[in-house]
């Protein structure tokens, strides 16, 4: 099994590179402590739309936020921004809507501040 396989690296590892792990993936090895509730993993499986990525009831889609995976998987340690959770590239995204909207830096750095 996968898992197992998982836990037993990670046991072999000394701090320094669990230390090393952590500095860069955050507490994602915490992840294979977490105990899976097959029955609402099972339940939720039915609703989830891949094609978007969010789960579908009816005509309602339901994109659940990290805060409300991390509740739903019981582990609260999970962070924003690792390895397993990247936000958008913010800086990208400013770029693109600014020039779709035909807005130069100047003008939004002005109305920013």
């Amino acid at each position: 099994n996968n898992l197992q396989e998982l836990k037993e690296i990670w046991n072999q590892w000394d701090d320094e590179i669990k230390k090393l792990f952590y500095y860069e993936y955050g507490d994602l090895p915490y992840l294979l402590d977490v105990k899976v509730d097959k029955h609402l993993f099972r339940a939720l499986a039915q609703y989830w739309n891949p094609a978007y990525s969010c789960f579908t009831f009816g005509k309602v889609d339901l994109v659940p936020t990290v805060e409300e995976y991390t509740t739903l998987l019981c582990c609260l340690r999970i962070q924003a921004d690792k390895a397993y959770s990247r936000a958008t590239n913010v800086p990208t995204f400013l770029k693109t809507l600014m020039s779709i909207a035909g807005m130069s830096k100047q003008w939004v750095a002005a109305r920013i501040k």
